[in-house]
């Protein structure tokens, strides 16, 4: 864990004690970070976090979802994040989804939530990057089973490109953005060697975005989220945050 990260968590929690003009709290601001990027960064047990620090796990929990919700809200919109890579000279960003694993969900209305293709329950999430694999957003979660190729509003935005499950975004080349995906096969129609190509130059493009993701789910807090829908998106915002003070290109 860089120093970076490790300050930028401490100031977020010692600007909120001030802000509540807190007196008194069981570790300092510091010990609080530490503690709770152990829990975002190695998915440790509360229990385990609160025995070796003489709290109990509930205040643990308590000072996780403290800080989740200030990293969140330092998450970029998506309007700015576009209108920064605009204004940087950007030409275009990546646009994919991933899949977050989630503990089984029982009962009718999550049934949307289960993968056939991964064989587990999940969140989908898409997200944006730039051409360099640096996140530079991402959406709230939604059903794995919805349909995901429906893009978030924007306008005036910068080309984007996508993988093939994006494929019908790019029926109609004369939208602003211009959304590039590649080709895919069908039984009546074999792709021709320029189409192949073309999917060859894109797919090394949009490499960048698959190690913009992998940044993210070295977070292991990701490896299996026990939260609803609503905190899982909280929870994403906050790891991006703290994925892009880590790492970024």
């Amino acid at each position: 864990m860089s120093k970076r990260t490790l300050d930028l968590v401490g100031d977020l929690i010692r600007r909120e004690r001030n802000r509540l003009g807190t007196r008194w709290r069981k570790a300092p601001a510091g010990t609080q970070a530490v503690i709770v990027l152990a829990v975002l960064r190695h998915d440790h047990r509360l229990a385990d976090m609160a025995g070796g620090n003489q709290v109990s796990a509930s205040t643990v929990r308590r000072w996780v979802q403290e800080v989740i919700t200030l990293l969140a809200a330092r998450a970029p919109r998506l309007d700015r994040a576009l209108k920064k890579i605009t204004k940087g000279g950007g030409a275009a960003v990546l646009l994919d989804g991933t899949l977050i694993r989630t503990h089984r969900r029982t009962g009718r209305e999550n049934r949307r939530d289960y993968s056939g293709k991964h064989q587990a329950h999940g969140l989908l999430f898409l997200a944006l990057t730039d051409v360099k694999g640096n996140l530079i957003w991402i959406s709230s979660a939604r059903p794995v089973q919805r349909d995901h190729r429906r893009p978030p509003r924007q306008d005036h935005r910068p080309l984007r490109e996508a993988d093939l499950g994006f494929v019908g975004l790019d029926d109609r080349p004369d939208d602003d953005p211009v959304i590039i995906t590649g080709r895919k096969a069908t039984r009546n129609h074999r792709l021709t060697a320029a189409e192949k190509e073309a999917n060859r130059l894109l797919n090394r493009e949009r490499a960048a975005v698959e190690h913009g993701f992998a940044n993210l789910k070295t977070w292991r807090i990701l490896t299996k989220v026990r939260m609803s829908t609503r905190h899982a998106t909280t929870l994403l915002r906050a790891v991006l945050v703290l994925a892009n003070t880590e790492v970024h290109r």
